[in-house]
């Protein structure tokens, strides 16, 4: 499928994804205890696990870590996904000189004086209906 052109935006390599049963069903498992952590995150709120009275701290605290356990939880699933799942894409793009992206033309390489024009400027400043 990669073609052999060096135009913008022919692809250059495709290597299609593993798709492999072990990693669907991690994800699957991953997703089921995803949904279990996200469930006594709600529980723990909707009872109040986390409001200041005796046990407040240990509430937040807790309430937290099952947050950053969440988001752990999630980010395993994508890196997962991703490196299973996903075919790896290389796409040519156009190769810029370092001038190119600072400057419209070659010949402006070496900027501007802050002088030129700074009359025009001003008076367009003082009056906006000044014409040429």
């Amino acid at each position: 499928m990669p073609s052999e052109g060096s135009t913008y935006g022919d692809i250059h390599r495709y290597e299609p994804p593993r798709e492999s049963t072990a990693a669907a069903v991690a994800i699957v498992l991953l997703t089921v205890v995803e949904i279990v952590l996200v469930g006594l995150f709600t529980f723990g709120l909707v009872n109040g696990w986390g409001l200041p009275d005796l046990t407040g701290a240990v509430g937040n605290m807790f309430l937290g870590t099952v947050l950053a356990a969440i988001f752990i939880n999630l980010a395993f699933i994508m890196l997962l996904y991703r490196k299973e799942f996903l075919p790896d894409v290389m796409i040519v793009k156009k190769r810029r000189r370092k001038w190119e992206d600072l400057y419209i033309r070659e010949e402006d390489v070496d900027g501007e004086s802050i002088t030129d024009g700074l009359g025009d400027s001003i008076k367009r400043a003082v009056y906006p209906y000044y014409k040429r």
